[in-house]
């Protein structure tokens, strides 16, 4: 783990660093596991400071996607839902210290295609200025037991949406997932970014809530052994 606090592997809660054909034999893909939270224990989310990132969808798909991101280690921006992304482009312009250009394919099994270029700011800027779908966040990094989590806390339309995603060089299998964990979306394309550019969690959490209320809780049974505390013992669901 970097001696600030963060979690191994791609940079900053996986944010930050420039990918190519990565040294884990696997090329551009990822490997992660996603969750939606509803009550994310503060104390793990003291430190280190969150990642503000703004980012734009030029087309979303099919599970397909092309996204502009930029992103500020600096800038403290408490977001309550009434944030507005152009606004904020400009104010903290000077902020921002990363800008990347990335293709995505359909996440299937908690395995996606993703390649990632960096970009000039000053290009990518106006770029999320001119077009595509915005969504705005805090990513905080944070390290329990083995594994490198994030944890997106959503704002503008999205909120009131945290969303908590483990990731690996390899697939996920065989996870401990944390109590804070309601239920995972690692294959539900109405949580991925890209989805939720068009179609924000606002307009649909209350019947997500009731969704969940009739079916409860699902985890992906296919990858490995989940691992769970002793105090939860969630229905499995599909696999």
């Amino acid at each position: 783990m970097p001696d600030d606090g963060r979690p191994a592997g791609r940079g900053p809660g996986h944010t930050g660093s420039v990918r190519g054909v990565s040294d884990n034999g696997y090329g551009d893909f990822e490997f992660e596991r996603r969750f939606f939270v509803r009550d994310m224990p503060r104390e793990l989310l003291d430190e280190p400071a969150p990642v503000l990132i703004v980012q734009s969808y030029f087309m979303a798909e099919q599970g397909y996607a092309l996204r502009m991101r930029v992103q500020s280690s600096s800038a403290r921006v408490a977001l309550d839902g009434t944030e507005d992304e152009l606004a904020l482009l400009d104010e903290l312009a000077s902020e921002f210290d990363f800008c990347a250009l990335t293709v995505k394919g359909p996440m299937i099994e908690g395995t996606r295609y993703e390649a990632e270029r960096e970009i000039d700011l000053s290009v990518g800027l106006e770029m999320i200025k001119l077009a595509g779908s915005r969504i705005i966040k805090n990513r905080y990094a944070i390290w329990l037991g083995g594994d490198g989590w994030v944890v997106d806390v959503f704002g503008g339309l999205n909120r009131p949406l945290i969303i908590a995603e483990c990731e690996r060089g390899s697939p996920v299998t065989d996870l401990h997932i944390p109590a804070f964990c309601v239920t995972e979306v690692t294959d539900d394309r109405r949580f991925a970014n890209d989805g939720l550019s068009g179609a924000p969690f606002s307009t649909w959490n209350a019947a997500f809530d009731a969704e969940l209320a009739a079916n409860g809780p699902h985890f992906l049974a296919g990858l490995g052994q989940n691992y769970f505390d002793s105090a939860r013992v969630p229905n499995q669901g599909r696999g």
